[in-house]
């Protein structure tokens, strides 16, 4: 393919996956697999650190729209951030040792669960439950911010609707207070991965930048929605995109 119809196809895949990755996570199932095609003789660690680089910009973008217009309960996400971030790098240094396939087979089933719960509880994430946070919820939220953190790192696509899942149904966030706390926790782990993808020469500098100003402009196209049209837009979108992701990680993997 011709370098800049290839560039040109992956910038409209950079916006799309930056408005779906603003909205409810999960653009890298968008993202990568175009890195892929329009980089195919880019090793997968080059596609990830690049791809990291762009959604970094883009999620710095929907953080700044959303705090101006989401209370953010910084008592939980301040420790979540911290294990995650943690644990990113530690995926992104295991990346070539931990079998891909086990963490594609792990998510795949747990986006099946999130998928068929989301469905059933109707009322799931449409008001925001004011919840005391203790440290039972602290510990949780490290916990669970271990995990994505783990998975973001090694591959990541879909971290980001993971986190909104368990904001949603294990503290009581409505859709849009979840989304905006799983871009603030993404914030962390996009840059801890990057500490292990840039020293390591595994990022594409260019591609990157170009990818990633395409993605902030779906970003910024993404939060303007979601803050237009609020949780029940999100959570409709979110069962949308988690069909979307089990329909292709069931492709690949099956």
């Amino acid at each position: 393919m011709n370098i800049d119809i290839s560039l040109f196809a992956l910038g409209g895949f950079a916006f799309c996956g930056g408005l779906i990755d603003a909205a409810v996570g999960g653009g890298g199932l968008v993202q990568i697999p175009a890195l892929i095609h329009a980089l195919p003789g880019s090793s997968l660690a080059t596609i990830f650190g690049t791809n990291k680089l762009a959604v970094l910009l883009g999620n710095a973008f929907s953080v700044s729209g959303y705090l101006r217009r989401v209370k953010i309960i910084w008592k939980l996400i301040i420790p979540t951030m911290g294990a995650a971030f943690v644990f990113s790098f530690a995926g992104a240094y295991t990346v070539s040792l931990i079998p891909r396939e086990f963490m594609e087979y792990l998510v795949f089933v747990v986006l099946i669960i999130m998928a068929v719960y989301t469905f059933i509880k109707k009322d799931l994430g449409r008001l925001h439950t004011d919840i005391r946070i203790g440290l039972k919820e602290i510990l949780l939220g490290i916990v669970l911010g271990a995990f994505i953190g783990f998975y973001d790192g090694i591959f990541g696509a879909g971290s980001g609707s993971l986190l909104l899942f368990a904001f949603v149904k294990y503290f009581g966030f409505d859709f849009l207070n979840a989304s905006a706390s799983a871009k603030l926790i993404n914030l962390g782990t996009f840059t801890a991965a990057l500490l292990f993808f840039v020293p390591s020469g595994n990022v594409l500098w260019i591609t990157g930048g170009i990818v990633g100003v395409c993605n902030v402009a779906g970003a910024i196209t993404g939060v303007f929605l979601a803050l237009r049209y609020g949780s029940g837009f999100i959570r409709v979108f979110f069962l949308i995109l988690l069909l979307f992701l089990i329909g292709r990680m069931g492709v690949s993997i099956l």
